[in-house]
């Protein structure tokens, strides 16, 4: 149909979003071969909205800038660090991200990950499965939730999901963020430096970007100490891998558990050869259930869009409707 607004795909084709896109837009999926630039030039300049299926997938300016219509860009996930947000707010483009659908999974993954770094879990199960349980018992876990305190960096909707599940297992909960919030009773830190000498484990559920970029540095993993534990479900810019390797290998701080890497999906060897840490391959919000959730949303948006109904989730930096440009 002629006058169905066309949309823009940056990322993996989805089933379920290309087939409600099909139904509903005149849809564009852009390849990721060298023939990209030729279709957004062919395009780019009637597409009206676009939808980013994956934080390994970038829309930056040089790609907005193609697209002089567009009004909206749909991402897939709760981080949009991959949007380049300044140049939508600059040009008033919304962008809407897919929070609160994965909120449960995510806080259920970050416990996993949390209680498989501090009772080893998967190198006991490595140890069984090598036939080891024949000749000894595995030995004790030197560290327990038991006596520990974790400090949350970050206290979004996330954050405060894997603090009510903290507080079930009995464990202190502290937190940092740029803010206090208003409806917690945890203890706030507004220096991150301060809250890792308090506490032994740091729970990392902030949002990517320039902002947080190596905010668990040196200096934070020393203030942890040998007992500390870093549980990074977040983002993989958020740690100076560089100084984790070293603390690792140092002994600085006892064990990380990771579920996000700055290079996705490569991760750094050093990490690799790392018995005494557990890594996930992102897996945050990685059930069929939730991802299928996350992928109606983003159609959702784009359906409300073209409807001209209000939007469901668009980010704080870019209210619907957008600002106009002075």
């Amino acid at each position: 149909m002629a006058d169905r607004a066309e949309v823009l795909l940056i990322g993996v084709p989805k089933k379920l979003i290309v087939n409600e896109l099909k139904a509903n837009f005149t849809l564009h999926v852009l390849p990721k071969d060298d023939t990209a630039g030729a279709m957004l030039a062919e395009v780019g300049p009637r597409v009206r909205a676009a939808a980013v299926t994956g934080a390994p997938d970038r829309m930056m300016g040089d790609v907005m800038a193609r697209c002089p219509k567009l009004e909206i860009v749909s991402s897939f996930g709760v981080g949009y660090d991959n949007i380049d947000l300044k140049y939508a707010v600059e040009h008033s483009i919304v962008v809407c991200n897919t929070p609160e659908v994965l909120t449960e999974e995510v806080a259920d993954t970050a416990l996993g990950l949390l209680l498989c770094t501090v009772r080893e879990f998967p190198q006991a199960e490595r140890f069984l499965r090598a036939g080891k349980w024949n000749q000894a018992q595995y030995p004790l876990s030197k560290t327990t939730l038991r006596n520990r305190t974790v400090g949350m960096v970050g206290l979004g909707r996330i954050g405060k999901a894997i603090a009510r599940r903290l507080e079930g297992f009995g464990v202190p909960v502290t937190y940092h963020s740029r803010k206090p919030a208003a409806d917690v009773s945890y203890r706030y830190y507004p220096k991150l430096i301060d809250m890792a000498r308090d506490v032994d484990t740091l729970m990392l559920i902030t949002p990517g970007g320039p902002e947080t970029k190596h905010l668990v540095n040196a200096e934070v993993l020393d203030a942890l100490g040998p007992n500390g534990i870093v549980i990074n479900m977040s983002r993989g810019t958020v740690v100076d891998d560089a100084a984790l390797i070293k603390a690792l290998k140092d002994r600085k701080i006892h064990s990380a558990g990771l579920d996000v890497f700055l290079n996705e999906p490569e991760v750094p060897k050093e990490y690799l050869e790392m018995d005494h840490i557990v890594l996930f391959p992102h897996l945050g919000s990685a059930t069929v259930y939730t991802r299928q959730k996350m992928e109606q949303l983003v159609v959702d948006n784009l359906l409300a869009w073209g409807a001209g109904k209000p939007l469901l989730t668009p980010v704080p930096e870019t209210p619907w409707p957008p600002k106009t440009q002075t």
